[in-house]
């Protein structure tokens, strides 16, 4: 199943470009917005990739900052075409924060992801079942306990429909891994999908034992996305989600080295995937 390219990617690779060309030719977001007779804040907008940008205001931003590359313009005037209209999650607004949907933007454009979770399997993993075992204790009314499942199920497919997603490292923690979570068919059901998962070449699912101990992150989850035109970025996932990039490198560099460290600790990915069997055989189920 393939996909057209979201909005929200035309918008980042608009954003990234038009920051790009303006630092180039030393101006503030200021007086680029001065030149062009905007407000300020339409600029910011633009340039943090929060609205779509029109084919005639992207002429005017490039001939302020002096692009006369043709290829470059047309490939630009594309996005912009592009980048109007609403994103896939847009049809869940009603279930998601904006910073939940300015994340999966980033998500969705990122060509790497590693992210590790110490209690649960995390939401890019869960079966159907596991998700809505999950999802219970928060006494959700009918239809947007439905809607939050589907929203989990969608990014999923969006995720590893083989064309052309992120390489994945997923480490779970041998708690997430033992919880039975919706019970033990439940359980057996989506460790039979982290082994089936975890067999693919573009993913790595592997699993921090109990006897790692403490590290810096042991309490909390956390995402990490990388860009190869971009800052990485950091998702730290609870109750209000945030996301940090550049704009706080120390905390950025804290969390990558707990990734590298988290890795260092955990099994390979074979004896991970004997882990999950074994735990998973011990359910008895079949």
């Amino acid at each position: 199943m393939t996909h057209q390219i979201d909005p929200s990617l035309n918008r980042r690779k608009l954003r990234l470009e038009l920051r790009r060309a303006r630092e180039h030719t030393n101006l503030s977001q200021r007086e680029a917005a001065e030149r062009v007779e905007w407000s300020q804040s339409k600029l910011i907008r633009i340039e943090t990739g929060t609205v779509g940008v029109s084919v005639s205001d992207l002429r005017a931003l490039l001939t302020l900052y002096g692009v006369t590359d043709p290829e470059l313009a047309e490939e630009l005037e594309q996005a912009a075409r592009g980048s109007k209209g609403p994103s896939w999650w847009s049809g869940y607004h009603d279930v998601i924060t904006p910073q939940f949907a300015q994340y999966l933007g980033y998500e969705g454009a990122a060509d790497s992801l590693h992210t590790y979770h110490p209690i649960v399997v995390p939401g890019h993993l869960q079966t159907r079942a596991y998700a809505e075992a999950l999802l219970t204790p928060r006494d959700l009314d009918e239809s947007m306990f439905s809607r939050v499942v589907d929203l989990r199920m969608e990014r999923q497919q969006r995720m590893f429909d083989d064309s052309g997603r992120p390489a994945c490292a997923f480490v779970l923690d041998e708690a997430a891994v033992r919880r039975q979570v919706g019970g033990k068919g439940v359980l057996e059901e989506q460790l039979g999908f982290l082994l089936d998962l975890g067999s693919r070449p573009e993913v790595s699912v592997r699993v921090l034992p109990f006897e790692a101990g403490a590290h810096y992150s042991t309490l909390g989850s956390f995402v990490l996305l990388g860009f190869p035109d971009d800052d990485d970025l950091l998702y730290l996932e609870h109750a209000a989600g945030s996301m940090t990039g550049g704009e706080d490198l120390s905390l950025l560099a804290r969390y990558q080295e707990c990734f590298r460290e988290i890795t260092d600790r955990a099994l390979d990915e074979p004896e991970s995937a004997d882990l999950i069997s074994r735990v998973r055989q011990d359910l008895g189920v079949h």
